[in-house]
């Protein structure tokens, strides 16, 4: 008999979203039920194996991402990317909040021509919708290798009890 776990384990696909401070983009994620793991590190740019303070430098063009496993028998990707839209503002340029910088740039990551499509349709319909008045700035590329961050990173904010990044 196959079980739950079973069917996750063979269905496991992954997504990758950059929508500022990974911090908060984890925790977001870690609580959509049908995510198995959501992880932050670093991704699109052109210096392998950087580390946080390498990305801080903004010479790197690494965005701080959190790369998604989940089990798309219980969620969708397309509630993914309803997750992603919903909790950031993606007509910031290089930068979520007080954080500034292309480490901080709203991109998705797709890691097929499927997800590429639903990437590209979610956000030509959140243009029409007119919820933005500012142009829609999120890139949609390809994925690319993924650098898993510090550990010190790894679910940062539910080792100290927080909610979110900002007050």
């Amino acid at each position: 008999m196959m079980t739950m776990e079973t069917r996750a384990s063979s269905s496991a696909t992954l997504a990758t979203f950059g929508a500022g401070c990974f911090w908060g983009v984890e925790e977001t994620f870690h609580a959509v039920p049908g995510v198995l793991d959501a992880v932050s590190g670093y991704e699109g740019g052109m210096t392998e194996h950087p580390n946080y303070e390498d990305v801080c430098t903004d010479r790197t063009g690494h965005a701080e991402v959190v790369q998604v496993m989940f089990d798309p028998v219980v969620v969708s990707y397309e509630k993914l990317l309803e997750t992603f839209w919903a909790n950031h503002d993606p007509t910031q340029h290089n930068r979520q909040g007080p954080d500034v910088g292309t480490q901080y740039r709203s991109v998705i990551f797709t890691h097929s021509d499927d997800q590429r499509r639903l990437a590209e349709a979610s956000k030509t319909a959140l243009e029409k919708s007119g919820k933005w008045k500012s142009p829609i700035v999120t890139q949609i590329e390809p994925a690319q290798t993924f650098y898993r961050a510090e550990d010190y990173h790894q679910r940062y904010l539910e080792k100290r009890g927080l909610g979110s990044c900002h007050v």
